[in-house]
């Protein structure tokens, strides 16, 4: 099976329904060149000071490969990543995926920058929801991830590993080697997956590095990966917009988040 792709242009619905049956979709041009410079500028510090293990002392065994960068917090740090955040593509898909089980609303769940070296090996096949194992594969729909293409991807150079369908597998349902497609896309493109279908970092045998920001979302009422409070603290968060600091988490579910701290903007009723 093959990652279906749109053009920009494309309708919602059109997308949500492939995206809820293949597990994963490709969107094209969602962010201009200049966008991913401004990327490039304000998460360059950040990326500058990750820790790089080189491939010889890599762990195969652990689950972040070597020859990576990463980090996160990015809303802390790049303001088009707020921007990326609210896109139109993404708050749409998530309308029509999680507010089914979600009646009032999601939330941010992860913000990632990642560069994938030279000689990074294979990322294990995983799901976005596996950390939720109360529920039985398959799950219902719980998340919503994206990877924005900041450069090109390509199979050589560590393009992100899905399995279509996965996402509607049980437990003892294993890929084999066929089924496992890499999403080739130039920069610009949105990879939309689902928090059910396997993925994972392709590995890398090309001299270039690959990056792509991964920004996920969550049903309102789940646990939160990336702890937002701490990575965007008050002081910071009343500097959003009312709608950014919403989907970073500040914000109600029902009676799940209220705070008595009037910084928060949050009502206790």
């Amino acid at each position: 099976m093959t990652i279906p792709t749109f053009t920009a242009d494309a309708p919602a619905n059109e997308l949500a329904q492939a995206l809820d049956e293949t597990g994963c979709v490709v969107v094209t041009d969602l962010l201009d060149s200049a966008k991913r410079d401004r990327v490039r500028e304000e998460l360059g510090p950040l990326l500058e000071s990750a820790r790089v293990i080189d491939a010889e002392n890599d762990d195969p065994t652990q689950f972040y490969p070597g020859r990576t960068r990463r980090v996160s917090a990015l809303v802390a740090h790049s303001d088009t990543v707020g921007k990326m955040i609210m896109a139109d593509h993404s708050t749409q898909l998530c309308d029509r995926l999680l507010l089914q089980n979600s009646e009032f609303g999601y939330q941010l769940h992860v913000t990632a920058a990642l560069e994938v070296g030279p000689g990074a090996r294979e990322q294990i096949l995983h799901r976005e929801e596996d950390t939720f194992t109360f529920f039985p594969l398959p799950r219902p729909n719980l998340i919503v991830a994206s990877m924005w293409a900041i450069s090109d991807f390509r199979a050589d150079n560590g393009a992100t590993l899905l399995v279509p369908g996965s996402h509607k597998w049980d437990e003892a349902r294993i890929p084999e080697d066929y089924e496992v497609v890499p999403a080739e896309m130039p920069a610009g493109s949105v990879l939309y997956w689902m928090g059910g279908a396997l993925h994972g970092a392709g590995a890398n045998t090309s001299n270039d590095w690959r990056y792509g920001v991964i920004l996920t979302y969550s049903c309102g009422w789940l646990r939160q990966e990336e702890n937002q409070y701490l990575d965007v603290p008050v002081e910071l968060a009343q500097t959003l917009s009312p709608e950014l600091r919403d989907m970073i988490g500040y914000k109600m579910h029902r009676a799940l988040g209220f705070s008595t701290n009037p910084r928060a903007g949050l009502p206790l009723d």
